[in-house]
């Protein structure tokens, strides 16, 4: 079965710092730009970042730029999330969104639009 799996989420206090990771099952990324998404109770799914399959382009929301750093490993077959300076804001199911983009050089960084895959979602609670 082809799906995304994401990892990395839980608790941790405000002020610090999580690494999720997203990593295909039965298929490889070096073709995929990738997504993150993250979506708070009673809240709409929202871009957070994107890395196009190249790894040459990224984009992040304006709430994580400068905290968060996406990044890709396709040695590894796994696509990062650095999340660093985290906020109680930032409390949400992060997910990770695959799209078959082997020569766009640019990511897709929206809810609207059609990818090939979907992961389950990672639970990212800050609090103290």
């Amino acid at each position: 079965q082809l799906q995304l799996v994401e990892s990395g989420g839980g608790l941790v206090q405000p002020g610090g710092s999580l690494r999720l990771s997203c990593a295909p099952s039965g298929f490889t990324l070096d073709y995929y730009a990738i997504g993150w998404f993250r979506q708070a109770p009673g809240k709409e799914r929202e871009g957070v970042s994107c890395i196009s399959s190249s790894g040459g382009s990224t984009n992040y929301a304006d709430s994580v730029k400068g905290r968060f750093t996406i990044s890709r490993d396709n040695a590894k077959n796994t696509v990062y999330l650095q999340m660093n300076s985290l906020k109680p804001e930032d409390t949400a199911i992060y997910y990770c969104a695959a799209d078959f983009s082997p020569v766009r050089a640019m990511c897709v960084m929206s809810t609207r639009y059609e990818y090939n895959y979907w992961g389950q979602g990672t639970q990212v609670t800050v609090s103290s």
